[in-house]
């Protein structure tokens, strides 16, 4: 026998650090860095302020949800509060109230910060000693709550007109009027990028990994001498904060808030882009805010039944691949770099096949079915094609589409079960 021990360093190396956790946020700076480059259209930059607002909407949301194991229907709150906050602060700004007279509107964001995390001081006091289901449904309480008040205050909401400001005032910062839409460009990749970096900065504090631990198991996090309510209640009042700074740069972006902007709509669309992208990985909710916000600004030009499709879409990532787009996209990188890349390429292509043929079932039999339910006459012609209800073509596209779909996508997972 000997007393000798092996020690073994399981610790990520310099590289692998750099790789995984610099190297993602400078190609994400440098993409937004390269955009204005291209000059791209009223239309592409109006499209990327809606992401980059998303974005640090749906890592804030990530930080209860996928990091401390909270499910809120709520969470529109605090993204709420939080611009209404800044709304308030940019009218106090051109009134020259005070020191608000030499406050620059390109710090508007840190000022939803503070509302956001306020109020979320205040609500998550009490909500925030429970935990699974009672969590979510006094969220969803608080939520319809908050939503109701805001037609009841007229002079801190505005009704249902909202309140309104102009974003032009104050002392200029960078060099930014805000003024062109490409100098909000970059107030909103400044936020964005800042604010991805001190949310993932906050996954690695203490406090951040003892939130994964109390979503995984709040006993033993009670056991080491931590008070799981405690640590769940700080990590709220974060996320909140970080809601309202997405709250805030809306506020810029747009120049209003309603009180639609508290409203469960929002709460749930966050939730589904969180969802979508993956709320397992930091980079997750980047994905689904991206894909989502694209689908509800271009898509809405080409079909009336997006909505239809993302209710489809958020189906599927729950029930085929829980880990969302962005457990998709690191498992195809895993598969191409494992050991027979060839043949997982070959099987990955018989199940791209088969999800293309059952979406092309599913496109047909959606867009017939709208045109005929609206009445207008309106037939669905993709590529020449003359496709009605009354047309017997439709119906073997939809079905012929639809079974060869399955069919391919059930000999794709057996081959892989049977090599297994």
């Amino acid at each position: 026998m000997t007393d000798a021990t092996t020690t073994y360093d399981l610790a990520p190396t310099t590289g692998a650090k750099f790789r995984q956790r610099t190297l993602p946020i400078l190609i994400f700076a440098a993409i937004l860095l390269a955009i204005p480059m291209v000059g791209p259209s009223r239309t592409m930059y109006t499209l990327m302020h809606q992401m980059g607002i998303n974005i640090v909407f749906a890592l804030s949301y990530n930080m209860i949800l996928g990091k401390g194991g909270l499910l809120s229907f709520g969470h529109a709150v605090y993204f709420g509060l939080g611009g209404y906050l800044c709304m308030h602060a940019l009218n106090w700004i051109e009134d020259g109230v005070g020191l608000w007279g030499s406050f620059p509107v390109f710090f508007i964001p840190v000022v939803g910060f503070a509302g956001g995390a306020l109020a979320a001081a205040v609500i998550g006091w009490p909500s925030c000693r429970r935990a699974g289901t009672t969590f979510a449904m006094i969220s969803l309480g608080i939520a319809e709550l908050v939503y109701a008040g805001s037609y009841m205050f007229d002079s801190i909401f505005g009704g249902e007109q909202g309140v309104s400001g102009d974003r032009m005032n104050g002392p200029e910062l960078f060099g930014l009027s805000l003024g062109p839409i490409s100098d909000v460009y970059w107030f909103i990749a400044f936020w964005t990028v800042l604010g991805v970096i001190a949310m993932y900065a906050f996954t690695r504090t203490p406090l951040g990994k003892l939130s994964e631990a109390t979503r995984d198991n709040a006993q033993r996090v009670q056991f080491i001498g931590y008070n799981p309510q405690t640590v769940r209640y700080f990590v709220f009042i974060a996320a909140g904060g970080f809601a309202g700074v997405a709250g805030g740069m809306a506020a810029v972006n747009y120049e209003i808030f309603t009180p639609i902007n508290l409203s469960l709509a929002p709460s749930g669309f966050v939730l589904i882009m969180a969802y979508v992208g993956g709320i397992t990985y930091f980079v997750g909710p980047i994905f689904g805010a991206i894909l989502l916000t694209y689908m509800q600004s271009m898509m809405s030009d080409f079909t009336e039944a997006w909505l239809l499709y993302l209710g489809v879409l958020f189906i599927a990532i729950v029930m085929f691949a829980p880990r969302g787009i962005a457990g998709i996209v690191f498992g195809i990188w895993h598969g191409i770099t494992g050991s027979e890349p060839s043949k997982y390429l070959g099987k990955l292509m018989m199940q791209l096949g088969g999800i293309l043929l059952m979406l092309i079932g599913l496109i047909v039999l959606v867009e017939v079915s709208v045109r005929w339910s609206n009445g207008y006459g309106h037939v669905y012609e993709p590529f020449g094609l003359h496709l009605s209800h009354t047309d017997i073509l439709t119906w073997i596209i939809v079905l012929a589409a639809s079974a060869a779909g399955v069919a391919l996508t059930r000999y794709a997972n057996r081959s892989e079960e049977a090599a297994q």
